[in-house]
């Protein structure tokens, strides 16, 4: 395990290069949750052959359920792949109250270090059950398959921190944090930030180091906000254009990356220094541009304009910079200018 005082939610970890190989003569009958690229490069170094294999096309509940009616007995749940493959495989895990082995081919997402998995009913996010992987595998050989973008992306969901943090201050300022507010943990949530920086050249290059920095980053934040009972210093107003645009665009994107795209827009809102952040996701190379996720400048238009209206129908979303901001064409025109499409 990483040196790493506090609650990780990672109950053993294996990190560095081969660290996959034959984890499948552990872990008694497996079934495993993946895609086709990610098993495909990952199965010969399992050693055993799983009970059943389940390529995963969507995260709606319906059809997850429908999945796992149908799995036979097994004593562990394996998710290869990336943010879908893992949660899938913790959600089965969650419901079967069975062992779960969590082996990330790509790192743009935190899903597996969180407890929760993120599905969808109806195209919006929900966060269920209770999960944590024993263990969790990173394997750099493995990882290293993947383009390195899909890596790089992983550090969009730390970033969020800049934007989300700003946005608990803000409704702690405000009267509106749902939460008694943390000082400490802001402060401690910019310190791995701080961290980060340091290291950009690093996971632009994909080096081991820069895996590691990712990876440390994610179970670092969980030691915030697992004992405070929340993500508050992670997830904000950026997570929430993200949230409306997969709603109203009706398909995934890469987490990391349309994150980074809410981070751009949204500290602009926040007026928080985004000239600084947009420069460090430049400097690492983030891919948040919508020319790379397909989104149109219509549908961007659309989406900044419908943004609150959106928050202030979810009461469960938390409160953020934009519960309070009046976004017109006028603000959304000249906030993306200087992306491309």
């Amino acid at each position: 395990m990483l040196d790493i005082q506090g609650q990780t939610n990672v109950t053993s970890l294996r990190i560095g290069a081969g660290a996959m190989k034959h984890i499948g003569q552990e872990i008694g009958r497996f079934i495993v949750a993946t895609m086709e690229i990610p098993w495909k490069v990952s199965r010969d170094f399992l050693g055993a052959n799983p009970e059943s294999v389940l390529m995963i096309e969507t995260m709606e509940v319906d059809w997850l359920d429908k999945q796992l009616a149908r799995f036979p007995a097994c004593d562990t749940f394996v998710g290869i792949g990336g943010g879908m493959a893992v949660d899938a495989a913790k959600y089965f895990a969650w419901k079967r109250g069975l062992r779960l082995v969590s082996i990330p081919t790509i790192l743009s997402v935190d899903a597996f270090v969180t407890p929760a998995a993120g599905i969808r009913k109806d195209h919006e996010v929900l966060y269920v059950g209770e999960t944590s992987p024993d263990p969790l595998i990173i394997d750099y050989d493995v990882i290293r398959t993947a383009p390195p973008e899909l890596n790089i992306a992983g550090i969009g969901d730390l970033f969020s921190m800049y934007t989300a943090s700003y946005d608990w201050e803000h409704a702690e300022k405000m009267g509106q944090s749902e939460y008694p507010f943390s000082a400490a943990d802001v402060a401690r949530a910019r310190a791995i930030l701080q961290e980060l920086y340091s290291l950009l050249p690093e996971v632009r290059n994909t080096t081991d180091r820069g895996l590691r920095a990712i990876v440390e980053g994610y179970m670092k934040l969980n030691t915030i906000c697992l004992p405070a009972g929340h993500y508050r210093v992670e997830e904000g107003s950026e997570h929430y254009l993200f949230y409306e645009l997969e709603e109203r665009l009706k398909r995934p994107f890469i987490h990391g990356n349309i994150v980074g795209l809410g981070i751009y827009l949204m500290s602009k809102l926040q007026k928080n220094q985004p000239e600084f952040i947009i420069q460090v996701m430049d400097e690492v190379g983030l891919n948040y541009h919508p020319s790379s996720m397909q989104i149109q400048r219509g549908e961007l238009l659309a989406s900044l304009l419908n943004l609150r209206s959106f928050v202030n129908q979810r009461p469960k979303l938390w409160y953020t910079c934009i519960n309070d901001s009046d976004i017109d064409m006028e603000w959304a025109e000249a906030a993306i200018a200087g992306l491309r499409f």
